[in-house]
């Protein structure tokens, strides 16, 4: 019976124990884009503020970072860092959460106009999107994109407003058919720059079918490391993995999402990610067309 413990609790220790890293190859951020980058200020604790984000990212050699957050526009943090790293190309965008009046097309019309004009991109609701709050079991208010299968008008005139601006359509945590949704009007209107965002993550859980779909719509497919030194690492690298192979590296960014205490810095991070993926088996050909080629044609950034 002791024997049958000890090895249990052998098991158990594994399956908490961080998962082996692969090792980092220098050159894999030469010229690599980051696009899910958060960063301070911010409301909660972040493990770097944008511009020691942007001073990490010039040091390791990348060549582009875009800052996130959830409730406040960084167009104008991007106009900063650039100011501090130069050689860097920093962008930013806006999250059309609650902070920001959901789906308002005034203050998208407001980022574009902000000094630079480095807001490149708009994420529909992340945090306070319907799909998340109910996926979350939450009673609080939310934004609304769609109702009854079908697009609301104020959700059109963002999407317009995407269009008119040439700026980047990305789905936020919206439902993965409501992300198709999103990427079909947008093809319509003429919007030229899509992601899907982190489309594997809770709560968008995209399957296969639905992300060949978004590709055949003219959208990328966005992966994200966040951490690869937690237990489930390999497991959801691997599965990362396989849906690439699917879809298609052509259509397909890597990005960090990274910045949260606690987690690695996020070019330290977005360097491991890229060793992960080269170790399940991803080339270093098609490593290269989803974290250089891929986003850079997403930010519209030329050669």
């Amino acid at each position: 019976m002791r024997n049958w413990v000890i090895a249990v609790s052998i098991v158990l220790a594994a399956a908490t124990q961080p998962a082996a890293q692969p090792a980092t190859r220098a050159g894999d951020l030469a010229g690599a884009i980051d696009i899910h980058v958060h960063s301070s200020p911010d409301n909660v604790e972040r493990s770097v503020d944008g511009l020691e984000a942007a001073r990490l990212a010039k040091a390791a050699g990348m060549r582009a970072i875009v800052l996130k957050n959830h409730y406040e526009p960084t167009a104008g943090l991007a106009f900063l860092a650039r100011k501090e790293v130069p050689g860097l190309e920093v962008f930013g965008g806006i999250d059309l959460n609650l902070t920001v009046g959901g789906m308002n097309v005034a203050a998208i019309e407001y980022m574009v106009k902000v000094t630079g004009g480095y807001g490149r991109i708009v994420w529909m609701s992340t945090f306070d999107a319907e799909n998340q709050v109910r996926y979350s079991k939450e009673n609080r208010p939310f934004v609304r994109v769609s109702r009854g299968g079908a697009l609301l008008s104020e959700t059109t005139a963002v999407i317009a407003a995407i269009a008119r601006h040439d700026l980047v359509l990305a789905s936020g945590h919206v439902s993965a058919d409501e992300g198709l949704m999103l990427l079909r009007e947008g093809r319509r209107l003429g919007v030229r720059h899509m992601v899907v965002t982190h489309a594997m993550n809770a709560p968008i859980e995209m399957r296969v079918p639905q992300m060949q779909e978004a590709a055949r719509l003219g959208a990328f497919i966005e992966f994200v490391g966040s951490t690869m030194r937690s237990a489930d690492a390999p497991a959801r690298v691997a599965r990362f993995a396989d849906a690439i192979r699917q879809v298609g590296a052509a259509s397909c960014i890597l990005s960090s999402d990274l910045g949260q205490k606690g987690n690695p810095l996020p070019a330290e991070g977005f360097a491991e990610f890229i060793a992960a993926m080269r170790t399940a088996g991803i080339s270093d050909s098609d490593l290269a067309k989803m974290t250089k080629a891929n986003p850079a044609l997403l930010l519209g950034i030329r050669n």
